[in-house]
């Protein structure tokens, strides 16, 4: 039987990977007390347009059932993950060249429940030469409303299969055992088979991904 996204997930495929935390727990040092999260930046290149289209809906599901659990909790325009690579990150600074031409987000994953990594055969990767940033992914995403010092949809990360090397990003992965001595190549076969609201009289349209303005 085929795997069934709920309205809030969506699998996304062949998509770039950066700031890789997958095998090993990541704690911001410049966010104190923040607990340590397995995590990464996904780039989903703004041409895929069936991708993109699937995030939104993901959203817009995500948003419609918060306001049904949380109501007036829930903003008018709440802050979704979804960032322009073409533009500047929260913090004001440009992305990098890998993210031109793609929507990009932050998914993560409390320390507790670590996702699996597979290779398209669906055996474990446990080396980091084999987990990088700048590799290919299909990956599960499920998006989720959050309220505490602030409120908004985040982004949970899920399982992940790598799919194809891509050049490594951010000083890259180290060599391989195989790489440098040689090993057989097995074969492989691929084991992985909503709108926000506007303010009353609001005139200006709102890109759902996004949050801001169109």
């Amino acid at each position: 039987m085929s795997f069934q996204t709920r309205p809030n997930e969506v699998l996304l495929q062949n998509v770039r990977v950066s700031y890789v935390h997958l095998l090993e727990p990541y704690q911001n040092q410049n966010q104190p007390g923040q607990e340590p999260k397995y995590s990464c930046m996904i780039l989903v290149p703004k041409s895929d347009t069936a991708q993109v289209q699937a995030l939104q809906t993901a959203i817009e599901a995500t948003i419609a059932e918060a306001r049904t659990k949380h109501g007036a909790k829930v903003p008018a325009m709440p802050k979704t993950p979804i960032h322009d690579g073409d533009g500047y990150t929260p913090g004001g600074k440009e992305y990098g060249e890998e993210c031109k031409g793609c929507f990009v987000f932050n998914a993560s994953q409390v320390a507790k429940y670590k996702p699996e990594v597979v290779d398209l055969q669906g055996q474990p990767l446990t080396e980091p030469s084999q987990v990088y940033s700048g590799m290919y992914v299909n990956v599960l995403i499920n998006f989720y409303f959050y309220n505490n010092q602030s409120s908004g949809i985040g982004a949970g990360l899920g399982p992940v299969q790598k799919v194809r090397d891509g050049e490594p990003l951010g000083g890259g992965a180290p060599a391989s055992a195989a790489s440098v001595f040689g090993a057989p190549q097995g074969s492989a076969a691929n084991v992985f088979g909503g709108a926000a609201a506007t303010q009353p009289g609001e005139a200006q349209s709102i890109n759902p991904l996004t949050g801001q303005p169109m």
